[in-house]
Parts: C-alpha cells; structure tokens; sequence
C-alpha cells in the first residue's frame, strides 16, 4: 500500500489524524527537502541587522494563513505569501505564494474566511517542500510580519516538527514602527493599521495580499520614523526600551 492510500486508510478508521498534521506520514515523501531543511537551519545565523540603515535594510515581508491559533494543538499552516522589500521599495515581482497540503477538512469557517478549500489543499505541496522553497526565496534576509507572533509560532513548530531544528530567522513585528510614529491610536488589526496610512488591501485574508499590504506598511511606516529621526532598528529598539 502506497504511502498516501495508507494515510486515507488510517484517516477512514480513526475519523481524523493526529494533531500533529507536521509529523504525519504524508510529510515522510520528500526527504531531500527534509534534508535541505535540516542543513539550512544549521547554516542560518542571525544577521546583525540592527545596525543597517533603514535605507539599506533588505527585508521580507510575509504572512501565514492558518487553521487556528495553536499549532500545539494542532492548529495548521494552509498557505504562505511573501514579498521583498529593499529599503521602503515594495519588490512585487519578487514575491512568494504557496499552499500547503493537506488530507483533512478545512473547518467552513476558514473556507468562508479565506476561499480556500479543501480540495484545492489536497493537490497542494507538502508543508516541508513548501518551507524548503519559502526558504530558498528568503536566503538570510530578515522577515517581518504583521502581529509577528502569530506567523513566529507556527514557522517554530512546522520547522522543529518537520527538521528538529531551530527556527533562527528573525521576525520583527510592524507594530514595533507603529508604536513610535502613532502611540496614542489604536493601531492592532492589519485592516486599521492600513486604513491608518491610506492603504488598500486587494483581497484580506489572503497570505500574499496580506503580505503585500503589511509590506506597504512597512514601507509607509519607514518613512514616517525617518522623518521622526530614527535611522536603524537600534535606534527603535533603544528607543522603546527607554518608554516600556
């Protein structure tokens, strides 16, 4: 029995599979993506980008669309979205968009939240083929995101799970500008942040037009800390250390 008819079987009698959809027998397929993964992970160190001057800053901006909140639990990535960025330059051409496989039933909530379905995840590339090629395209490039944490906890445990290695990318959260340029309004939500700055989001809850919108944040955010003074991330992490 092929491995994938024997994933269907074990779904069919037990009704659904293990939590942990990472370590499934289905993320066992491709080995040499496993492997690429495990030797990235040892490679990647943390740049010193703290110092680089914003204008110089080569980032990527990415979003996650998810299950859930709680990969713990069993909570899954469903689609990755990323776009470069250099310095406030939006680089659309260069962007990144996958989904990610998977067997089980996409909760209806998450189908009318994002239009995708469950069909189209199950011709879709495993999780690990899909974070070997999202690493090929961010190489050592810093990432930032939108409430970072939320994407920093699922790459920790999709890439623990599938490469028992660490996650070392940094992430910086957009909020980290935002707090600066605006801490008296309520800036939470990528939707406000964006209505802040006068930025349209062509299709939310979508990975890489969320990516793109949190890069025009970024962007649009880049400029107003300038004008505030600020010229690296040094000076914005001194900077908030000084008011928490």
């Amino acid at each position: 029995m092929g491995i994938n008819n024997m994933v269907q079987f074990v779904k069919q009698l037990s009704g659904r599979l293990s939590p942990n959809m990472y370590t499934s027998m289905a993320s066992q397929t491709d080995p040499a993506s496993i492997a690429f993964l495990r030797q990235l992970q040892r490679e990647m160190k943390r740049e010193n980008v703290l110092s680089i001057p914003f204008n110089d800053l080569k980032v990527v901006v990415f979003d996650l669309e998810t299950t859930g909140f709680n990969p713990q639990k069993g909570d899954r990535i469903i689609s990755i979205g990323a776009v470069k960025m250099h310095g406030e330059q939006v680089l659309e051409k260069e962007s990144f968009y996958s989904l990610v496989h998977s067997i089980e039933e996409l909760p209806a909530e998450i189908v009318d939240l994002t239009g995708i379905t469950s069909e189209e995840l199950n011709d879709a590339p495993t999780i690990e083929v899909v974070l070997k090629d999202f690493f090929q395209f961010v190489g050592s490039d810093t990432l930032v995101a939108h409430h970072a944490n939320h994407e920093r906890n699922f790459m920790e445990h999709a890439t623990w799970s599938i490469s028992r290695t660490n996650f070392l990318h940094r992430i910086i959260d957009t909020s980290f500008l935002t707090k600066i340029i605006e801490p008296n309004e309520k800036l939470v939500t990528l939707c406000e942040s964006c209505s802040y700055f006068g930025i349209s989001i062509e299709q939310r809850h979508h990975a890489l037009h969320d990516a793109i919108a949190a890069a025009n944040l970024w962007s649009a955010s880049l400029k107003s800390i300038h004008q505030l003074g600020f010229s690296d991330l040094n000076d914005v992490y001194s900077h908030l250390a000084k008011i928490k």
